[in-house]
């Protein structure tokens, strides 16, 4: 009996194991960027979409440059025998009968031009691909630095709070010695409330900011996530060389490289419409039978005449309007992408100049005030409202330093999704 009752329980071990894997699994997402980027690369729909666009344009290549299907036709003559007969639609019965072999030929070299029109269009929306990942990796990383900010940020609130939990006795115990009002108390009390308030502020944050990276992972909105437990490194200064980046800006960026698809498709396609000036062939063969034998051939070349020349004028101003347009396109691109580049790099170098400033000598500035008035409370010199003010300057200088490193990564996400690549 004990036996037949260990298998069930053995199976529901197992079961319950393997879901407290899976779940573990699946709360590990978070911890890293690297983590969460791997996840959406393979499920965010977003990419995915571009991904099959730019494969099915792709697949346009082959028969953008392929010749016309062939036409046969068969014309039965004849088919009552000058009256000796009935209808017959027997090619051995009729007077004759001519088969028709048919082959379009554009004209030399437009078959070339509506290939490469179509492999340009393939590179470009292979680059809007890589923009539309690069955009969502810049998203999650982004996201994944404000969490970080979030998670700091509640943390030295909560410790915030404990101090002034702390305070409050201090003030308690003055007060029931005379040596302090009871305002002292309130004061603390009121600190705390809004320390309380402000951590409801920060959850009601988090669950928002979880909401939209589930979104980017395609998972559930309430899908849980491992709080971040660091922010990525920043590179050495000398990678961050405006110049240098600028070439690679230029060289890489998905969306300029999808204007310069664009732009050289617009040649080609320029290039076409002066080609359809000439004229395409239709080249044929013809076997002519008599009852069960060909006793007759014919050969058939026939062209269109170009006559409508104010259609392929407009059509070819059109072309040229469209090229323009391509080209103005990619400069202003160009422009916007190389002034976000400028304004990311100046965002980062600030970062780093507050972080030191915070790290060398605000934040140690503020905690020697803290401590000397703590001091001054304790012996009567110095008055609660001073102390509380020490202690928000304390908290202000610690929250700023925790923004400098966060402002930082998302500076660095923007220079990547311009790259469309990690430095």
């Amino acid at each position: 009996m004990r036996r037949l009752r260990s298998a069930p329980l053995a199976a529901l071990a197992l079961a319950f194991g393997i879901g407290l894997s899976a779940q573990a699994q699946e709360v590990a997402i978070g911890h890293s960027v690297d983590s969460l980027l791997g996840y959406a690369k393979s499920r965010n729909p977003e990419y995915a979409a571009m991904q099959a666009e730019a494969d099915a344009s792709s697949e346009r290549i082959t028969p953008a440059g392929a010749l016309p299907d062939p036409k046969l036709r068969m014309e039965l003559r004849d088919i009552t025998r000058e009256g000796s007969q009935n209808a017959s639609l027997s090619p051995s019965r009729v007077g004759s009968t001519q088969y028709t072999l048919m082959q379009d030929i554009p004209w030399f070299g437009k078959r070339d031009l509506k290939r490469e029109i179509a492999e340009l269009e393939a590179e470009g929306a292979k680059g809007r691909a890589l923009g539309a990942w690069a955009d969502v990796a810049g998203r999650i990383k982004v996201i994944h630095s404000q969490l970080y900010f979030l998670n700091g940020s509640e943390r030295l609130t909560r410790e915030i709070l404990d101090l002034m939990l702390r305070l409050e006795k201090v003030a308690q115990v003055r007060y029931a010695g005379g040596l302090a009002a009871q305002q002292d108390v309130i004061r603390a009390q009121v600190e705390q409330t809004n320390m309380r308030n402000e951590l409801i502020t920060l959850e009601t944050e988090r669950h928002h900011l979880h909401a939209r990276l589930n979104a980017l992972l395609t998972r559930p909105a309430n899908a849980p996530l491992a709080p971040p437990t660091q922010l990525r490194s920043l590179p050495p200064p000398a990678k961050l060389d405006f110049a240098a980046l600028e070439d690679r800006v230029r060289a890489r960026n998905p969306q300029l490289f999808s204007d310069e698809s664009k732009v050289k498709a617009a040649e080609r396609s320029r290039d076409l419409a002066y080609k359809n000036r000439y004229p395409d062939f239709t080249f044929g063969v013809s076997p002519i039978q008599y009852q069960n034998s060909v006793k007759e051939w014919e050969l058939m070349v026939e062209l269109n005449i170009p006559l409508q020349q104010s259609s392929r004028r407009a059509q070819e101003r059109e072309s040229e309007a469209m090229l323009t347009a391509a080209k103005a396109r990619k400069d202003a691109t160009a422009n916007q992408v190389i002034a976000e580049l400028s304004e990311a790099l100046a965002g980062i170098d600030a970062a780093r100049r507050a972080e030191t400033l915070l790290t060398g000598s605000l934040l140690p500035q503020a905690e020697l005030t803290f401590q000397s008035a703590l001091a001054g409370y304790e012996t009567g010199k110095v008055d609660f409202a001073t102390l509380l003010d020490a202690q928000r300057q304390i908290r202000q200088a610690k929250q700023n330093q925790i923004k400098a490193q966060v402002d930082a990564r998302m500076r660095l996400a923007e220079i990547e999704r311009l790259l469309g690549d990690d430095l």
